[in-house]
């Protein structure tokens, strides 16, 4: 089997391999992830090393951790188990030594391995922090191996201060467990360093954020701009860490938008006049402020930046206009602030997609490239042709070997691109890494710019020589440079390396999906290939002279050319096709309220483990809504009587069975219940009736209201409940 095979073959397995290795007894953090893993929709095989054979499996070409190709690998180390009962001098120098072979046993590791590998410092015992000499020891060496393996490609580390800083744990350590059997650690902190081992793969192997669209008013700042002024509206301490995160967020690469209900001269005035706001214009790549509905303007941004809906996060301070686009685009990880202003900063920390990762030049550049984008759109709608557009942007296109320093950019195109991307096959740096390593597959980068400025790199091509053809695995092109003929320079340029080569095919391999339909649309115009299908895709196979004589020669009638659309479809109905997708957002929205703390993760993962017990003092559905909700839970559980405190998930539910509940709670009662309930709260049918009853008030015409409270003030309090435990009429109706 061939590299490519072997990685296109571990790439569509379904289940992420996550292979553990750790100098003491560590599989209590197997619940934690696999908790985190059911969650966040990800399906996932964990496995554990023997105990304390960290050293074996990095050097074993045959261990656990090496024979993983197709996930991560982690390594948790505490560096007391490195030195003896009783330190000396000699020992701390044996401590020393093992610290210089770790380090290169991971980088040997990693440059062998297409696996990432996750390298987690766990607190050594509170006796090592009393000792001054001892403490200042094993700082140093954990700086040691931090500044090292974080130069290293292909390896991430999580330091215990990050670790304790994300997630505090007072009472961690277990000295009786890790006296009898090596289990250092107490049941909560195990969760803590579950989630943050979760929390990083989410940041490994989920396609990143492109952009946060901010609103104004509340958000940025205290006050209303409208009324107050420019002069008038705070910039409090919490707006102001808020502003400072913003900004981080965009030095490492996000977008920054401006989705606000107001007068456009108004906030641009605030830009202005104010020289204590830490966000400032040139941060933002586009607005939309106006008064028209968010959800609206929203996606006429996606549109003007060329981005999926589902690319986007928006912060709010409105709880109802934060419910109005989670109805309208679900898509969109939508984050409510919460009320207490000193709450902003930490509960920032705690939005997993905010988690900062490598950054590369194109990062660095990334708002600078949209507004240039910007700029071409402009222009382009301005031309009366695609061809007259073209000839007046001076495309230089420029086709070159990989090189290490864009590796993590090739990465990031991988895991960003969907609409021309033949395979949307996700790769990490070291996948991409031991892939193209020397006899291995042959990868191409290309390069894009024009009279408005660089595009930076753009485009991958992944492929390899076999019998008389190249085969291509991987061809995809950033949205940004799509519509201008580079795709076809791209596979002229194949055509040369084959015919160079003296090769007869160029064999293009598709996996269609519900976003690469420009892709699948460009193969459908090469009138030259022949077309081959296989198990989940097609083949396209094209004489290599054919293809090395290919141009692009847009048509220059009357029709204006349309740039790509966004690389989602319709914002509603994609998500709602999907319940991964909108669980995912609605846990990820929902972790800084309620999943940041480790006790209340520890006790939410208490809760999903308890076997439902039979309780013979169930308390009773009282009102119609808790009757048809209890009924739900029932068919969907299995379990033939619930009372309305017992907790869905205490009753052995999980998250993608909520979200059925929340699916036929919607159909039965005609609302749309906001899915992050099922994170906030124990998700009792007390507590889910409630919110029903909340929605349908808010849903209700005022005129039905009115109606229904003076027919209530005229009936007596059984009368009443009686009337108010009547079922809903299968069709709604006017009152009289």
């Amino acid at each position: 089997m061939n590299d490519l095979q072997e990685n296109r073959e571990s790439n569509e397995s379904t289940a992420l391999s996550i292979m553990i290795a750790a100098t003491f007894t560590a599989e209590h953090v197997e619940t934690s992830i696999r908790f985190w893993m059911r969650e966040l929709g990800m399906s996932a095989r964990v496995g554990f090393a023997p105990y304390h054979q960290v050293f074996q499996e990095l050097l074993d070409p045959s261990s656990l951790l090496a024979t993983n190709r197709s996930g991560v690998n982690i390594v948790l180390v505490r560096l007391e188990d490195w030195q003896g009962d009783h330190p000396s001098a000699q020992e701390n120098g044996a401590m020393e030594r093992n610290v210089r072979d770790f380090i290169a046993a991971v980088t040997s590791a990693a440059e062998r391995s297409p696996s990432t590998y996750l390298v987690c410092m766990c607190p050594n015992s509170p006796s090592i922090a009393a000792n001054r000499q001892q403490e200042s020891l094993f700082t140093a060496m954990e700086d040691r191996i931090v500044s090292e393996l974080s130069e290293v490609n292909g390896v991430e580390v999580v330091t215990t201060s990050h670790l304790a800083a994300a997630y505090p744990v007072a009472e961690y350590y277990d000295s009786h467990a890790d006296r009898l059997a090596r289990i250092p650690y107490t049941p909560v902190f195990s969760t803590a360093l579950g989630t943050m081992i979760a929390r990083r793969l989410y940041a490994i192997q989920c396609v990143p954020h492109k952009v946060i669209a901010l609103d104004c008013d509340g958000t940025l700042w205290n006050g209303i701009c409208g009324e107050d002024g420019a002069e008038g509206i705070e910039i409090d301490a919490a707006r102001r860490a808020l502003q400072e995160f913003m900004v981080r967020q965009h030095d490492q690469g996000m977008l920054l938008c401006l989705c606000s209900k107001n007068n456009e001269e108004d906030v641009l005035d605030v830009f202005a006049r104010r020289s204590d706001m830490i966000l400032r214009r040139d941060h933002i790549t586009a607005w939309r402020i106006n008064w028209n509905a968010k959800s609206q303007n929203l996606q006429s941004l996606s549109r003007e930046l060329g981005v999926g809906l589902d690319s986007f996060i928006y912060i709010d301070d409105d709880p109802v206009e934060c419910a109005a686009i989670r109805e309208r685009c679900p898509e969109i990880l939508t984050l409510q602030l919460p009320k207490a202003p000193e709450r902003i900063p930490g509960f920032l920390r705690h939005v997993w997609p905010f988690d900062s990762r490598k950054i590369t030049r194109e990062d660095k550049e990334r708002t600078v490239l949209y507004r240039k984008h910007i700029m071409r759109e402009h222009v382009r709608q301005q031309s009366p042709t695609l061809s007259h557009f073209l000839a007046n942007l001076g495309l230089q296109i420029d086709i070159a070997p990989l090189t290490t320093e864009a590796v993590g950019r090739v990465s990031e195109l991988t895991l960003r691109t969907n609409q021309f991307n033949l395979t949307t096959v996700r790769r990490m740096e070291a996948e991409i890494r031991q892939l193209c390593r020397p006899g291995g597959a042959e990868c191409l980068v290309v390069h894009v710019k024009d009279r408005f400025g660089d595009y930076g790199l753009v485009g991958v091509l992944i492929f390899e020589a076999r019998a008389d053809s190249l085969i291509v695995d991987t061809f995809l092109l950033s949205c940004r440079a799509l519509g201008r003929g580079v795709e076809h320079r791209i596979l002229a340029r194949l055509g040369e390396i084959g015919t160079e080569r003296g090769l007869r095919h160029i064999v293009l391999r598709c996996v269609p999906s519900d976003k690469n339909r420009p892709a699948i649309d460009f193969l459908a115009g090469l009138h030259d290939g022949v077309k081959e299908s296989f198990d989940n895709g097609f083949l396209i196979r094209i004489p290599a002279e054919r293809a090395a004589a290919l141009s692009y020669h847009p048509e220059s009638g009357n029709g204006a050319y349309e740039p790509p659309a966004p690389e989602s479809g319709s914002p509603v109905s994609a998500a709602k096709s999907s319940p991964t997708v909108y669980l995912r957002t609605a846990l990820l929205s929902s972790i800084p309220d309620a999943l940041y703390d480790p006790e209340l993760i520890h006790a939410r993962l208490s809760q999903t483990r308890a076997h439902p017990e039979m309780d013979n003092a169930l308390a009773p559905p009282r009102t119609h809504v808790e009757t048809k909700l209890a009924e739900i839970y029932s068919d969907l559980l299995g379990i033939p009587e619930i009372g309305i405190d017992d907790s869905f998930f205490a009753l052995g539910g999980h998250s993608l069975l909520a979200l059925q509940v929340l699916s036929r709670a919607n159909d039965a009662f005609r609302v749309e219940l906001d899915p992050t309930i099922l994170f906030t709260s124990n998700c009792t049918v007390a507590e889910l009736a409630d919110a029903v009853l909340k929605e349908q008030v808010r849903q209700a015409d005022p005129l039905d209201m009115a109606t229904l409270l003076q027919k209530l003030s005229e009936l007596t309090d059984d009368e009443a409940q009686t009337f108010m435990d009547k079922p809903a009429p299968s069709e709604p109706t006017k009152m009289k």
